[in-house]
C-alpha cells in the first residue's frame, strides 16, 4: 500500500524530492511517466483498495477475505501478462509467489476464518 501511494504520488506530482524513490525501479519510472497524472491517480486507487483489504482482513471481515483475493487474482492475471509477453523471469516469478498466495487464501481453513 505504501508503495503504490508513493509511486502515485510521484507520478500525479513530479519533480518533488519524493522522484529519488524511482531509483529502486527506474525501468518502471521510464514506462509510467509518459502516461501522466492518470496513471497516478490508478496508483493511488490501487492503494485505497490495498488498505481497505488490509483493514478488512485484520477485522475477519468477509469482503476484506474477498478484496484480498481478487487484488492477488489480478496480480496473477498480470504476471501471466508479464509472461506472455516476454518477461520471463518477473513472469515466472510473479505466477509462482501469487499463486502460491492465492492458493493459500483460497484454502478451506482460512476462508472459514472469514464466515
Amino acid at each position: 500500500m505504501t508503495m503504490a501511494a508513493l509511486a502515485g504520488t510521484t507520478l500525479v506530482w513530479p519533480g518533488t524530492t519524493l522522484d529519488r524513490i524511482w531509483v529502486l525501479n527506474p525501468r518502471a519510472h521510464l514506462q509510467l511517466i509518459p502516461l501522466g497524472p492518470r496513471v497516478g491517480l490508478a496508483f493511488l486507487l490501487l492503494a485505497l483498495a490495498l488498505g481497505a483489504a488490509a483493514v478488512g482482513w485484520f477485522q475477519n471481515k468477509r469482503w476484506g477475505w474477498q478484496l484480498a483475493v481478487c487484488i492477488i487474482a489480478i496480480q496473477v492475471l498480470g504476471d501471466l501478462v508479464n509472461l506472455l509477453t516476454g518477461d520471463y523471469i518477473r513472469g515466472v516469478t510473479g505466477v509462482v509467489t501469487a499463486g502460491a498466495l492465492l492458493t493459500y487464501l483460497c484454502r478451506p481453513p482460512i476462508k472459514a476464518l472469514f464466515s
